[in-house]
């Protein structure tokens, strides 16, 4: 076996263990696929081992790269944490460099825009990278550096603030209101248009229990993009769920139905311990729990 063996082959190793083929790991990795096809062979070849045998769905990993995986994971959380160590180091006293910002959709799309350009105005040498997706971001594995999380985080290594909770209800457009009536009852909800999902996912069936007949069936339009669901009610669509900070703003949107319906989501600004003493993400962290409680106010 080689005495030293690059992080980049384990790298490509562990990729095309999650994504089951080169394709999907060079995605992932931002590499080309032969890329990732040579990386993995010099792997199989410095450790005289077979990891991974061909089949019609894909790579199918072997009993020694299941074996070697908590080694190679152990590896990529070591090497997270030297790039997070030596990002606080080199960042100086300044606010300087880029950091990258992990939020939901809406939150990216409405709310995130005013933050960051406050951030923009105040620390001109800091770059920002907004990642939108309602994805959990491995904060560990520095897929980012600081995250917005509608769940309490449970990592130890992670710091976390609590900046209030926000609250979800049916809405819609006055002018849709206009036209097919406000309802009074659950039960009218069958005579009107609703907006909601297409797939479920685990937010979607905890909201449910708190809004019977919220099923995908029931919807006249339905998408898993939340951005466009709140487009839709404000083009008046129909009824459908949104942030209720949000539906107060241009074009102001109606509340229906609010004493039969409501639920919350608590909300979390959260980084890695090791960026406590990074400037460029300590100022941008504040600026996220200031700027996302002004907007619960």
């Amino acid at each position: 076996m080689a005495p030293t063996i690059e992080w980049e082959l384990y790298r490509a190793f562990l990729g095309v263990l999650r994504e089951g083929s080169l394709s999907g790991a060079a995605r992932a990795l931002g590499v080309a696929q032969p890329t990732v096809g040579r990386h993995v062979a010099a792997l199989e070849a410095a450790l005289g081992l077979v990891l991974f045998t061909r089949s019609q769905t894909g790579l199918l990993p072997t009993e020694a790269a299941h074996a070697l995986r908590a080694h190679g994971e152990a590896m990529e959380s070591t090497a997270a944490a030297l790039e997070r160590v030596a990002s606080g180091l080199r960042d100086g006293a300044e606010a300087a460099g880029t950091v990258r910002i992990s939020v939901s959709e809406v939150v990216g799309v409405e709310v995130m825009p005013a933050i960051v350009a406050d951030l923009a105005r105040r620390h001109p040498a800091l770059k920002v990278e907004l990642v939108l997706s309602n994805r959990v971001h491995d904060l560990l594995q520095r897929e980012a550096d600081i995250a917005v999380r509608m769940t309490a985080p449970r990592q130890e290594q992670l710091v976390a603030r609590r900046v209030g909770a926000i609250e979800l209800g049916l809405h819609a457009h006055p002018d849709y209101l206009a036209r097919r009536g406000t309802p009074a009852t659950l039960a009218d909800l069958d005579t009107h248009a609703v907006i909601g999902y297409d797939r479920p996912t685990p937010f979607v069936r905890q909201a449910a229990k708190a809004l019977p007949g919220y099923a995908r069936e029931r919807f006249a339009v339905r998408t898993d993009s939340d951005v466009a669901q709140l487009a839709l009610i404000r083009a008046g669509a129909g009824i459908g769920v949104c942030q209720v900070p949000l539906a107060a703003r241009a074009p102001a949107l109606v509340r229906v139905l609010p004493d039969a319906f409501t639920f919350r989501l608590d909300t979390w600004v959260t980084m890695h311990e090791d960026l406590r003493a990074s400037p460029r993400c300590r100022v941008a962290f504040d600026a996220l729990v200031d700027g996302l409680a002004a907007y619960l106010a």
